[in-house]
């Protein structure tokens, strides 16, 4: 089986592409998802701990984290220590149980893939990338998203042109969803073929 890890940098479309990927019949595990769970669950009390007052009623307000991490930028690597193993073990245990159910290729979405050394765990890369200015617009457009907080984001995330670089595939999204859906196709195709 194939694993595929799939990345980009904010707004550029990972979400979306991984549901194609998904349609194509492939199983796709996002590591987003995990973390929302995990900050509903096992991670909360952990969280809470380091970071007072940001998991109140037992689940993590996004918000509040959000605000303690902006003040201060150290708190990244606290939060990551706690969060990171957690959602390893979860790909993991995907990963196994599409191995064993026989798929052929299977697809994690990890958004900060190159961060975290990421590629070390999966067979190849797909790096989604789109247009600056469409990126900008697609992540200022979502709920309580400043121009502050995006570019907090994007400092600490691998530069477009860096992922790409060191990427087996490449999806641009700013082409609409006809052209991503093709390129997807593309990739599966050669990924059967190899």
């Amino acid at each position: 089986m194939i694993v595929i890890g799939l990345t980009g940098s904010i707004g550029m479309g990972k979400s979306t592409t991984a549901e194609m990927f998904k349609a194509e019949g492939v199983p796709v595990i996002s590591a987003d998802e995990i973390v929302h769970d995990l900050y509903r669950g096992e991670a909360a009390p952990l969280i809470e701990a380091a970071f007072p007052g940001a998991a109140p009623a037992g689940q993590v307000d996004r918000e509040i984290l959000s605000q303690k991490l902006l003040a201060d930028p150290g708190g990244f690597k606290t939060l990551e220590a706690i969060v990171h193993p957690l959602v390893r073990a979860r790909e993991q245990a995907f990963v196994e149980r599409a191995r064993a159910e026989g798929h052929t290729l299977a697809l994690v979405d990890i958004p900060l893939l190159f961060e975290t050394g990421a590629q070390s765990r999966v067979d190849t890369v797909v790096v989604v990338t789109c247009d600056p200015e469409i990126q900008r617009d697609r992540v200022l457009a979502r709920p309580g998203m400043t121009q502050d907080k995006f570019e907090a984001i994007v400092a600490r995330q691998t530069p477009d042109a860096a992922k790409r670089a060191r990427a087996d595939y490449v999806i641009d999204t700013g082409e609409g969803l006809e052209a991503a859906r093709r390129q997807v196709a593309k990739v599966i195709s050669a990924l059967l073929a190899s």
